[in-house]
């Protein structure tokens, strides 16, 4: 049975394999909506209300959550399964009802190992069309480790990129490299004029910020402008960072987090002109998937960050009052699954992409 075949019965099963019945977990209703699913890593809401789900070991799911018709999605660019790599995130363009364009990250084999590229093509029915790789970082090694990635446009049309330092961390603080970076393109692929290094030759020019370890969660706030992200610390040290042109966030010369050992990697968990996280997590809960919840269903809940936790399993609202972190507010660990990806519908619901080769995709609702 060919690649097509198999992944046509997958599709049935998971046809079959939507639910309906909801379970309640302290104060919220959590409503599976897709079983099976296969490693998944990072979703997209179409303006339909179809759901794009990208899977690590190299497919793209479409599904009518209210429907039942999944189908996979054909033409996709080759990425590799390497490790924490694969086909990672997927995002809309933001005039997407007339262009119809979607962007990829993925794990991209090249001469000397792996790396994190992007892809944009164009989405008609179940196929992408008109596919090019538009960015090839140049985080390359043979390694497995750390290649983040999460993508995000703001209301300017700029689309922003996160690589993670693919495990040389001495890179990070390196501006001729991409390992431990964010970037910031125009649509297509080319290098805004106004990027922080356009013009330098001691640094790359898509460049945005740097000092990042693995960023796995990226958003951006239409009402306040704002881009968040959030990264893995080694040994605690996750962070929650409030992205700025050109910021330095530290790794690794300045970090809360240890060496998995438990020996220090710096005594600094602070130095003038790095920036300080607006939140962080020690011990580590290894942050996945970030949003910013704006609806209707959780009314307390406005303005406050969402993440996904691989380790912890759970889900945790940081509680935001403009850019200042309160605390926050820890649910669902009681289901005991890995967390990938998370992020609001249209109809003011959480949406929860667990992680593994029998992951699910759950509607959480109050109480």
């Amino acid at each position: 049975m060919n690649q097509t075949s198999i992944r046509y019965f997958v599709a049935i099963f998971l046809c079959f394999a939507l639910q309906t019945a909801s379970v309640s977990y302290a104060d919220l209703k959590v409503q599976p909506l897709l079983r099976s699913l296969d490693s998944p890593w990072g979703m997209a809401f179409l303006p339909d209300g179809e759901v794009l789900i990208t899977m690590k070991e190299g497919a793209l799911l479409r599904t009518d959550l209210q429907n039942k018709n999944p189908r996979w999605i054909e033409g996709l660019p080759d990425s590799s399964v390497k490790g924490q790599g694969g086909m990672l995130d997927v995002a809309l363009h933001p005039n997407f009802e007339t262009n119809h364009w979607i962007y990829l990250t993925f794990t991209r084999k090249v001469s000397g190992g792996y790396t994190t590229a992007l892809a944009r093509g164009v989405l008609k029915s179940n196929s992408l069309d008109k596919v090019v790789v538009l960015f090839t970082a140049n985080a390359v090694n043979t390694g497995g480790r750390h290649f983040g990635s999460r993508l995000a446009f703001d209301n300017q049309g700029y689309l922003y990129m996160t690589v993670g330092d693919r495990g040389e961390r001495e890179f990070a603080q390196d501006l001729l490299h991409h390992n431990g970076k964010v970037l910031r393109f125009h649509d297509d692929g080319r290098i805004p004029e106004d990027n922080p290094y356009v013009g330098r030759l001691d640094a790359l020019q898509e460049i945005y910020t740097y000092g990042h370890r693995n960023p796995q969660g990226l958003v951006f706030d239409e009402r306040s402008g704002r881009m968040w992200l959030h990264e893995h610390g080694p040994r605690g040290g996750d962070e929650l960072n409030l992205l700025k042109s050109g910021a330095n966030y530290g790794w690794p010369v300045v970090t809360y987090g240890r060496e998995y050992s438990g020996f220090s990697i710096t005594d600094k968990t602070e130095m003038p002109g790095v920036e300080s996280p607006v939140f962080y997590w020690d011990p580590s809960i290894a942050p996945s998937g970030l949003t910013i919840y704006r609806g209707n269903l959780f009314s307390d809940w406005e303005g406050d960050l969402i993440v996904g936790a691989l380790k912890y399993q759970l889900v945790t609202r940081v509680q935001m009052s403009g850019d200042i972190a309160l605390g926050e507010e820890r649910y669902l660990g009681s289901r005991n699954e890995r967390i990938r990806d998370v992020d609001v519908g249209a109809d003011g619901a959480l949406y929860v992409l667990t992680d593994g080769n029998d992951a699910q995709l759950w509607r959480v609702l109050p109480e």
